[in-house]
């Protein structure tokens, strides 16, 4: 039985719906060229993978696992990027719900949240990753900041919101402002289905 590959995600808004926060040209490039890229090479490495299995042959151990992490990590992020924007027009500006309670008990405000993850994006050293996690275990809302797609990860912490602060995410619009890039960010979240899936990571 064959088994499955990953796919690219189609966007829940048209390519020009994010304007004037994220262009139309830049939203095609990131999504249909940048996006694509990892799930075609994961793929491709999977792909490798079963065929050597098969055969009964070696290949490079140590370099696949660091080319899958690199580009699973890199599909997975920008999976949940694009689910959680929305043209402005429908954004709320500020979290709703239960993801609102938490964001005022473990940050104080969303003031505060919001200085803080914006800090979090601004200052990765390099291409990364900002990302609001949730710990089941403590039940505390935490910011990660993730390098390339895969360092730094906390294992076992989900993901409710993410910031790509990789120069292909915003160099078309803001050459090299990234944080003109996070300030607009602010104004193009979905916080009703962020609030939606913070409740159901919670079950």
């Amino acid at each position: 039985m064959a088994k499955e590959l990953y796919k690219l995600p189609p966007l829940k808004y048209g390519y020009a719906d994010l304007a004037p926060y994220i262009s139309e040209e830049q939203l095609r490039i990131h999504h249909d060229k940048h996006h694509q890229a990892y799930v075609t090479n994961v793929n491709s490495l999977l792909e490798m993978m079963d065929k050597a299995r098969k055969e009964g042959t070696d290949f490079d151990y140590k370099a696949v696992a660091k080319a899958v992490s690199f580009n699973l990590g890199g599909h997975v992020l920008h999976d949940y990027f694009w689910r959680e924007m929305t043209p402005a027009s429908n954004a709320s500006k500020e979290p709703v719900g239960e993801l609102a309670d938490a964001i005022k008990e473990d940050f104080g405000s969303f003031e505060r949240f919001k200085k803080e993850f914006s800090q979090v994006a601004s200052s990765v050293e390099g291409s990364g990753w900002a990302a609001l996690t949730f710990c089941n275990d403590t039940k505390r809302l935490g910011i990660m900041q993730i390098e390339k797609h895969n360092v730094n990860l906390i294992p076992y912490f989900p993901i409710i919101m993410d910031l790509d602060v990789w120069e292909h995410a915003y160099y078309i619009d803001y050459k090299n402002d990234r944080g003109k890039f996070i300030e607009g960010f602010w104004n193009i979240i979905n916080w009703e289905e962020l609030d939606k899936y913070f409740k159901k990571i919670q079950k």
